[in-house]
């Protein structure tokens, strides 16, 4: 039987097999520790197998398919009944964050209920849900054929966008400005014959808030600028922490977040909510009860300095004490992604430059002599990333900036790209 006085925490679909989530996943799991807890790690079998520095972290490693609905919070159960205890409940990982509110609910343990996460993860039931609640919202239709989607264009102001229900990472989404585009896009979607969501296309510019839920309310720990690759495509090519924006727009930002989150039901964990600020006001987009992706979790150290970000997750969870005024943003960041011309890599130059800059909190290269570089479609193809800190968040920029142009990836013509 479990040791009452040692308190544990559960670890729901651990890390998966990139550098980004075992970093994240090991930065976690590092903050657990200093908060005396042990970590029970449960994933796939495969993913497992493939994040073996998560496992050697964890005192206790369970292959459980958080993708089964009902299946972790079956097993949790079973522990349970076996004298197992579990203090906190958490997970990372966007398609396990389902089975993180089954598990809490099974557990009685703090996190946000099924019902009220299942709905932020089906975007048009987030959508629908924020609508009747008074919130800004495109408009938009569930579809299951391009024909279906052909009378949305028809009825609807374009531009457009076409999406999946239910992904991560701008993964299958494009702009059409014209129905002889739709083919195109429903044949970009991850999942041939899955339902999909064709909306209005918002004109605006893209921000999200990254926070945290403190005694069940939410809390927001900065406001986040991007850029994005032009369309059609939707992905990331910048992110600036904080953003570089009026204050009232700041706090109009998130104000209209964190009444959202509240609308929402959700009171529990990390939070990253992607929104536009456009002439009208803010229209919010997509809502996640996890960290943001692209090294954002790193920033947010350099932003807020002592800032420990799953730390404050599992000290709500455990009745500790916070001190909210020390959560304030006094630095700056940036991520700069790298894409460079799709085709045969010839050369590379100027990354050792980048890896020896002091400023620099992280740099990865993905790319080397050789390799093919596809045209950019999704955060997938994003070769490289340089991430600074910096005592302004406009430093940070043009440091991220300059850092990226320096690096030069030569390419050449790859024949089976010029069809």
């Amino acid at each position: 039987m479990s040791d009452p006085t040692h308190r544990k925490l559960l670890f729901v679909g651990g890390a998966g097999d990139a550098t980004l989530a075992v970093d994240v996943v090991t930065h976690a799991i590092t903050e657990a520790r200093k908060r005396g807890l042990s970590v029970h790690v449960t994933n796939q079998e495969a993913t497992l197998a493939a994040t073996p520095t998560i496992s050697e972290q964890a005192d206790a490693v369970s292959a459980v398919d958080f993708s089964e609905r009902g299946a972790s919070a079956a097993w949790a159960r079973e522990q349970l009944a076996a004298g197992e205890q579990f203090d906190v409940v958490f997970g990372v990982r966007e398609m396990a964050q389902e089975a993180v509110a089954e598990v809490a609910d099974a557990l009685g343990r703090p996190g946000n209920t099924p019902a009220a996460v299942h709905r932020v993860r089906t975007k048009d039931a987030a959508r629908a849900a924020l609508a009747e609640r008074g919130f800004r919202q495109p408009a938009f239709r569930v579809c299951t054929t391009a024909a279906e989607a052909a009378a949305f264009l028809a009825e609807h102001k374009g531009p457009w966008v076409v999406k999946p229900r239910d992904a991560m990472g701008s993964e299958g989404v494009s702009k059409i400005s014209g129905p002889e585009e739709l083919d195109a896009a429903v044949a970009f979607l991850p999942e041939a014959g899955e339902p999909f969501i064709v909306e209005q296309y918002v004109e605006g510019r893209e921000y999200s808030v990254e926070g945290v839920f403190l005694g069940g309310e939410p809390h927001a720990l900065a406001v986040t600028d991007k850029e994005k690759l032009p369309p059609p495509y939707f992905f990331e090519t910048e992110y600036v922490i904080p953003a570089i924006v009026p204050e009232e727009l700041r706090a109009e930002i998130v104000r209209e977040v964190t009444a959202a989150l509240t609308a929402l039901d959700l009171r529990y964990g990390q939070f990253h909510v992607e929104l536009w600020a456009t002439e009208d006001g803010v229209v919010l987009g997509e809502f996640h009860v996890r960290n943001a992706g692209g090294w954002i979790h790193r920033m947010l150290r350099h932003v807020v300095p002592g800032l420990e970000w799953f730390g404050l997750v599992f000290d709500d969870a455990l009745g500790l004490p916070v001190d909210r005024a020390a959560l304030a943003p006094v630095k700056g960041s940036a991520a700069r992604f790298l894409t460079p011309q799709p085709g045969r890599v010839v050369s590379v130059h100027g990354w050792d430059e980048v890896l020896a800059h002091p400023a620099v909190l992280y740099a990865e290269l993905r790319v080397a002599e050789g390799d093919i570089i596809p045209a950019p479609r999704s955060v997938e193809d994003r070769m490289g990333v340089i991430v600074v800190g910096a005592d302004t968040p406009e430093e940070a920029r043009d440091l991220g900036r300059k850092l990226a142009d320096s690096v030069r990836v030569e390419t050449e013509p790859v024949a089976e790209q010029q069809d």
